[in-house]
């Protein structure tokens, strides 16, 4: 597979955003090594065998992804945090659905075979921690922006501080302020002293 410099790939992202489609022809075999670390990602935890979710995770991710013509894109690192939060979507629409289904709620019909791409367990904490987020968001946006890209987007340190523009120690101890508010903030949802 060709490799592509960070900027021959945000150039291509650059000319994808002003319409050229044969940018995005080029660039999906290239991104599509990340896209799959990030659902690979997503799917780690759940029973083995899930290669199909993970294929069918990635497809409706790119399937969301290229109605995004129009972006601006920055960045390769910018795709990617895009991206992360495509998956994030997926899966947490995917985990209230079947939450709604568990408590009677109508079948919805899914664009992807998401029936089996999260365990009700799973489902239960992706819902929990996407609420608790959506609670550190309104306190502290850097925060949630952090804990989304490290915990639902699989960037490690280094990337998560490339996209916020901030230096990785910032980035690790905000992790740590946000991983110990989220803990918190879930186990008090669990046990329903709210």
């Amino acid at each position: 597979m060709e490799t592509l410099s960070s900027r021959e790939l945000t150039q291509l992202l650059v000319d994808w955003g002003n319409g050229d489609k044969a940018a995005l022809d080029q660039l999906m075999p290239l991104v599509y090594g990340e896209l799959r670390r990030l659902a690979h990602h997503y799917m780690r935890g759940e029973r083995p065998g899930h290669t199909l979710q993970t294929t069918a995770l990635i497809n409706e991710a790119y399937l969301r992804l290229i109605d995004y013509r129009k972006m601006q894109w920055q960045d390769r690192a910018h795709f990617f945090a895009v991206a992360a939060q495509v998956m994030r979507r997926i899966l947490v629409d995917s985990a209230r659905s079947r939450h709604e289904e568990k408590r009677g709620g109508g079948v919805q019909e899914l664009s992807l075979d998401e029936a089996a791409v999260v365990s009700q367990k799973k489902s239960a904490e992706v819902v929990a921690v996407d609420d608790a987020l959506k609670d550190l968001s309104a306190l502290d946006p850097r925060k949630s922006q952090i804990v989304e890209l490290r915990y639902f987007g699989g960037l490690n340190i280094e990337e998560t501080a490339e996209v916020l523009g901030i230096s990785p120690t910032t980035v690790q101890r905000e992790w740590r302020s946000a991983k110990a508010w989220l803990h918190k903030a879930v186990r008090k949802e669990a046990t329903g002293n709210n």
